[in-house]
């Protein structure tokens, strides 16, 4: 039987699971807001579904498998706003349901560790309705529900060389700031063994094993291609937006013991030194 899944909000993430799954023989539903996109999603075997805009009720009523990469807005979770009692009406219909969270819902644990079990007390707006997304999709009863709690997303197309290479990269130094991060071919392993291994309820933090400052990353690019490491930049001083600004509120190390001991991932990437190296062969 043709396994079918629901891709809302089908984006970096979700099409690097889809490169996994479509040559197993799947059918993926994927939904874009851009007309634009629905070609190039159609081109790589993945049936586009314009959202909103497109009834998806049929769809749901052929799905064995739902992800849901749409970020929440103020108003909560775009895919309940609009499908919540068509989904739970059918939520034991459902083989398994992933949510791509992230882990900005621990808020800031000054550069200590956290893991599955730790408090959720997020100090940034992105964060708070994050945390109230999870608890939404939470709150449906039956739904074989599996929460993916993503660290920074880097890959092919996502990787600091281009801004090395054309002199953007900035090394902001905020003392005792440490990040995680996780390469896409990573996050889509975990969803594959995810999905091959149901667990209802239960919640992964998606990264790899090496939290490290950001402005080491830049400097690992810029040696990887022989360029100038960029100059530091102190965090007080420095000319930041708003948003850019926002990403440093939050300094955690974040343990993925759970996607290995219980999914028996294996990571590819367990390093950036490791995803950077990969990187800079592929597409630099």
């Amino acid at each position: 039987m043709t396994k079918t899944l629901i891709s809302f909000g089908h984006g970096y993430s979700a099409t690097a699971l889809a490169k996994i799954l479509i040559p197993q023989g799947w059918r993926i539903i994927g939904t874009t807001r851009s007309a634009e996109k629905c070609d190039a999603l159609a081109a790589a075997g993945v049936e586009p579904a314009l959202w909103p805009g497109t009834d998806m009720t049929p769809f749901l009523d052929q799905a064995s498998h739902i992800l849901v990469s749409a970020a929440p807005d103020t108003a909560g979770d775009p895919v309940l706003r609009h499908y919540r009692d068509q989904i739970a009406a059918r939520a034991d219909r459902f083989e398994w349901v992933g949510y791509l969270s992230t882990t900005g819902v621990y808020g800031d644990h000054q550069g200590d560790w956290v893991d599955e079990d730790t408090a959720l007390t997020p100090s940034t707006k992105r964060g708070q309705m994050r945390v109230a997304a999870e608890a939404e999709w939470q709150s449906i009863p039956g739904l074989p529900l599996h929460i993916f709690r993503l660290a920074g997303i880097y890959g092919p197309g996502r990787g600091p060389f281009a801004k090395v290479r054309n002199g953007t990269a900035r090394r902001i130094i905020k003392p005792g700031q440490v990040f995680s991060r996780i390469h896409v071919e990573d996050i889509a392993q975990v969803l594959a063994a995810s999905i091959t291994r149901p667990n209802p309820g239960a919640i992964y933090n998606l990264c790899d094993d090496d939290p490290a400052p950001p402005e080491d990353v830049i400097a690992h690019a810029a040696e990887l291609l022989g360029l100038p490491v960029p100059p530091a930049e102190d965090f007080e001083t420095a000319e930041m937006t708003p948003m850019a600004r926002s990403f440093y509120a939050e300094s955690k190390k974040v343990r993925n013991a759970r996607i290995k001991s219980e999914l028996g991932v294996r990571l590819r990437y367990p390093t950036y030194r490791d995803g950077l190296a990969a990187l800079l062969q592929s597409d630099g």
